[in-house]
């Protein structure tokens, strides 16, 4: 059978390249993909970006289904568009995928249904929003209402940082219209981790459990980005944190959503703090697979991954289970120059021929071939990911990738996965 994965990024490379492993599927098609998925068995790149093209190429290649890897094409409805036609999608409904969308709608869904998360209240208003900063005080965290890229949320640890980022948003317009509105939540403390289910609309099958970095740097310092690593499995969601998670944050959302006229069908993704209790909160939700903890769970991935997406397009999650490799995986961020706030492009990348250890992975994101070069195309280029048999051995092993590539100006950080292995 033949697919399409949409997105050009690190996860869609992740995603296409384990749907290819099926000896079912003869092409996943990548629109519009990037360096790595023009390279990939199996895997053919496609230049077509609005709902129509997509729509009729499906229809004239006879797609068996779609995955949408990122955000924006949720947000802008093409679940609805192709569900109109009747073509196969995983991913929520445009009214659904509002629960990323906007962190305003996110917050009093779960005020509604009662999903733990922090204190919060929305502002349009800057005077208002720094009298409420004076009034809580710092830390605090600052968040644009609507997508930034995993780019719009301050975590101020004082209130002139605070002001600053109410300030950027609300009166210098730097997040655009994404920032036409602020949440300001209460600060949380513990440790985070990523919780990522597939959803038919009424069965839940967990992922494997993950942890993003989300600060550029060591230490978990300086600014938040996208995501510079990740480490899979998360050892902080224990047994018991993991039973938490299901019974208060993830089946709430499904009754939620049910019960709000709109099934939710497609990946969720739980961003959450778990304090020391072992209790979590809530501090966002995703409406697809996160980057970069998609690579390492694909990496330990041993299911038929297109089987998982059939089942749950019949909506039987319950009739199928997810086999995990016993092994660890960690992912590194390559990250461009300047990266997040205005990384550098055009720098030409080495050392990607020199991977021939089969535990050994490089999914590009911000890529581009130009003639029998590779190019930085983005912010964040590559993600080094490798398997082993503990934390600490993919740790090793994935830092052992990343000092064979080589671009002008390439950043990332040296602690991925010590959280796990501390």
């Amino acid at each position: 059978m033949k697919l399409l994965v949409i997105g050009s990024g690190g996860r869609e490379h992740a995603l296409a390249w384990r749907l290819a492993q099926s000896p079912r599927v003869e092409t996943v098609f990548v629109a519009p993909g990037n360096a790595g998925t023009l390279n990939e068995a199996k895997l053919q790149n496609i230049n077509i970006s609005t709902h129509e093209e997509m729509i009729k190429f499906c229809q004239k290649e006879k797609i068996a289904f779609t995955v949408v890897g990122p955000e924006a094409p949720l947000s802008a409805g093409i679940v609805d568009a192709f569900e109109r036609v009747g073509l196969a999608i995983f991913g929520p409904t445009q009214y659904a995928a509002q629960l990323e969308s906007s962190k305003d709608f996110a917050k009093a869904f779960m005020q509604k249904y009662h999903i733990p998360t922090a204190g919060y209240q929305t502002f349009s208003d800057a005077v208002a929003a720094h009298d409420y900063v004076n009034q809580k005080g710092a830390p605090i965290v600052i968040k644009a209402d609507g997508l930034a890229a995993g780019k719009g949320v301050v975590v101020a640890m004082s209130l002139e940082e605070a002001h600053g980022a109410i300030d950027d948003m609300l009166v210098g317009n730097k997040m655009g219209l994404a920032g036409s509105r602020v949440v300001i939540e209460d600060f949380l403390e513990g440790e985070e981790a990523s919780f990522i289910v597939m959803v038919d609309g009424e069965h839940v099958l967990p992922m494997a459990t993950s942890q993003d970095h989300k600060r550029l740097l060591d230490h978990d310092s300086g600014p938040n980005t996208g995501g510079m690593g990740a480490y899979s499995p998360a050892p902080v969601v224990t047994d018991a944190v993991f039973e938490r998670v299901m019974t208060q944050i993830i089946q709430p959302v499904i009754d939620g959503m049910k019960a709000e006229g709109h099934a939710y069908t497609g990946f969720l993704y739980a961003g959450l703090m778990i304090d020391q209790t072992g209790a979590p909160f809530t501090i966002e939700f995703n409406c697809r697979f996160g980057d970069p903890e998609t690579q390492p769970i694909m990496m330990r991935l041993e299911s038929d991954f297109s089987e998982l997406i059939e089942a749950a397009l019949a909506k039987k999650l319950d009739q199928v289970q997810a086999k995990w490799s016993d092994k660890a995986a960690v992912g590194v961020v390559l990250a461009a120059k300047n990266y997040p706030d205005t990384p550098e492009t055009g720098q030409v990348i080495t050392g990607l021929d020199t991977v021939t250890n089969t535990e050994q992975k490089v999914f590009y994101a911000g890529a581009k071939n130009s003639e029998d070069k590779v190019l930085v195309s983005g912010g964040r280029v590559l993600c080094a990911c490798a398997l082993g048999a503990s934390i600490a051995k993919a740790k090793e092993q994935a830092y052992e990738l990343v000092e064979q590539i080589h671009f002008d100006g390439m950043q990332y950080r040296h602690d991925i996965a010590d959280k796990a292995i501390k």
